[in-house]
């Protein structure tokens, strides 16, 4: 009686959040620029990453930074996203998408979003990371009266893929051509 033709509105996937993360691997000048251009994309003020401990191959110490990083919601993380898997024309792999309903993909020129080219920022590429989630997963992070998701309401990597190809009729490759 309940299945003709009514769909539970507690199962719908959104987007929780998109995370962009563009690591330069040194502090200085290309990291601001690296800031400025996350900052012109998102209108959102970047976060700086610091190195963990010091790699002496790749020149970076301990507490240096070497990456910004900024979190979007909402419609914003949508239209950023959608912008972005433009540049993956729409095709991701099955690798790009986590046991626990994540996916995140890479792009090798942040030109290619829209932003116009300008000689003394550069060229960078960055990471694109989308929490997905179901209404009602408050429960587990709110203060008061705190519980867990179900296994049942828990976003799988199936039910990403499924929504990643209902909701921009993308294509999810099994292997790299």
């Amino acid at each position: 009686m309940a299945s003709e033709g009514k769909k539970n509105p507690m199962r719908d996937i959104k987007v929780d959040k998109l995370v962009l993360n563009c690591c330069v691997g040194e502090s200085g000048d290309r990291l601001t620029r690296a800031a400025r251009v996350l900052e012109q994309l998102t209108g959102q003020q970047p976060v700086y990453s610091k190195a963990r401990y010091t790699l002496r191959s790749f020149g970076i110490r301990r507490n240096e930074k070497i990456a910004v990083h900024v979190t979007v919601r909402g419609e914003k993380a949508l239209e950023i996203l959608e912008r972005g898997l433009k540049v993956k024309e729409y095709e991701l792999l099955q690798k790009n998408f986590s046991d626990t309903g994540n996916f995140g993909f890479g792009i090798n020129e942040h030109i290619d979003l829209g932003i116009k080219y300008d000689p003394t920022t550069g060229i960078y590429g960055m990471d694109f990371f989308v929490c997905l989630t179901r209404p009602g997963a408050r429960v587990s992070r709110r203060k008061v009266r705190n519980s867990r998701v179900g296994h049942n309401h828990k976003v799988t990597k199936e039910d990403a893929i499924k929504w990643f190809s209902d909701k921009f009729e993308g294509v999810v490759l099994a292997k790299a051509m």
